[in-house]
């Protein structure tokens, strides 16, 4: 009777062991990756080191409940992020703009959003998207990840190398286990070579400093609306084909809609935009994160949770993932998103009459264009879409598309 007791306890414990360390790894890429970029923000700005914490804890504070409640409410991993893009564009942009004009703009982009998701016309914008053209362009959008992985290599052999290894034979004998080795093996190596330089950091907690906004035309132009549309184009559209590509379905009008009224609570503490996450969704929206995609929604969960410790405590846990090597964070994350890849490119090149125009969006995604201050995922877009209409003749709806797919290929 013991045994019977037992086991579903231990298959639930195991359920969630999964999830768990894909939420836990997409926050640890996120903050070891990319977050560096609020810190030269923050510099370039002349902020203090409390505005500098209060911009910390506001947006992960913000990120790590509107991830929670999405999550939650339906029930599929949806992580939400800071906006990465909008972060580097700030680098440049808050050293001729006063940070009180800065935070009236988050709030003008902030409320833009919020409007956007209420309208419904996001939605009907993703829903026209063919699934072959969503799968190439998340697979042009996480080639560079994958290649970064194996490039390490070159510059840290014993590391990656290791991982790469480490990766290989999990997957060989234990699938399930894989990210989750390659990062308890990681961990432990770089704290047994003494990598991780922790010296001279103490736990403290962050205080929220509330900045009155200012509200001026020259934010409006020069900060509020490239700030709004570098995170539609960046951040919305590839994080919204993340979840289609998976199978997940939530409309995307609640997802705007939540987290714009999140960054509109949080702007005048310092958080510039949240929105739903795109690369590190990647890792808890596949069958790395679990196999049964209706328990993937722990992910998510979990991910909001450690967002918010890490708000908790400010700069000191941020401090803490970004003291990682770039390589390990780096391999981690291609090797954690090697399975999206290979799933959205077997579904990108598997229908023959979407064929070419999803291979074209994979390339073009994969070159990461940058014009008029807009990355790559957007004119890979555009520009598969438009490839799509040229070899089609026409765009299609998304159901539309599939059923006349299914038609044309029928033997």
């Amino acid at each position: 009777m013991s045994t019977r007791l037992k086991s579903p306890y231990l298959t639930y414990i195991s359920d969630l062991v999964h999830p768990i360390v894909a939420g836990l790894i997409s926050v640890i890429v996120n903050y070891g990756g990319t977050f560096i970029l609020v810190f030269q923000a923050a510099r370039v700005a002349g902020l203090t080191p409390d505005l500098t914490a209060s911009w910390v804890w506001s947006v992960s504070i913000g990120v790590g409940v509107t991830g929670v409640i999405l999550s939650w409410r339906y029930r599929e991993p949806i992580i939400t992020a800071w906006s990465t893009p909008a972060a580097a564009f700030l680098v440049t942009a808050l050293g001729t703009t006063p940070y009180a004009e800065a935070v009236g703009a988050y709030i003008v982009s902030a409320a833009a959003f919020v409007l956007l998701g209420l309208s419904g016309g996001f939605e009907r914008i993703v829903r026209l998207i063919p699934p072959g053209i969503a799968s190439g362009l998340l697979a042009g959008i996480l080639l560079q990840f994958g290649i970064g992985a194996f490039a390490g290599v070159t510059v840290d052999p014993l590391l990656v190398g290791l991982l790469i290894v480490a990766y290989v034979l999990l997957k060989r004998f234990s699938a399930r286990y894989a990210v989750v080795g390659i990062l308890g093996l990681g961990l432990g190596l770089l704290v047994m070579l003494g990598r991780v330089d922790l010296a001279g950091l103490q736990l403290q907690f962050a205080a929220p400093v509330l900045t009155m906004p200012v509200f001026s035309l020259n934010s409006l132009l020069s900060v509020a609306l490239p700030l709004f549309l570098i995170t539609l184009t960046g951040q919305y559209m590839p994080g919204m084909l993340v979840l289609r590509s998976d199978g997940f379905r939530t409309s995307a009008n609640p997802i705007l809609a939540v987290t714009g009224f999140g960054s509109l609570i949080m702007a005048p503490f310092g958080s510039h935009a949240f929105n739903i996450a795109a690369i590190t969704a990647a890792i808890a929206t596949g069958r790395e994160a679990h196999e049964d995609p209706s328990r993937r929604w722990i992910a998510g969960i979990a991910a909001g949770f450690f967002y918010v410790l890490v708000g908790v405590f400010g700069v000191t846990l941020a401090a803490i993932f970004m003291a990682f090597p770039s390589t390990f964070i780096t391999a981690l994350a291609g090797l954690a998103l090697l399975g999206t890849i290979g799933n959205s490119l077997a579904a990108a090149l598997a229908n023959p009459v979407t064929r070419e125009a999803a291979l074209i969006t994979f390339l073009a995604s994969a070159a990461n264009i940058n014009l008029l201050g807009i990355g790559g995922a957007f004119w890979g877009l555009v520009i598969g879409l438009v490839a799509y209409v040229g070899l089609n003749g026409r765009l299609l709806t998304r159901d539309r598309s599939i059923a006349e797919m299914k038609q044309e290929t029928a033997p």
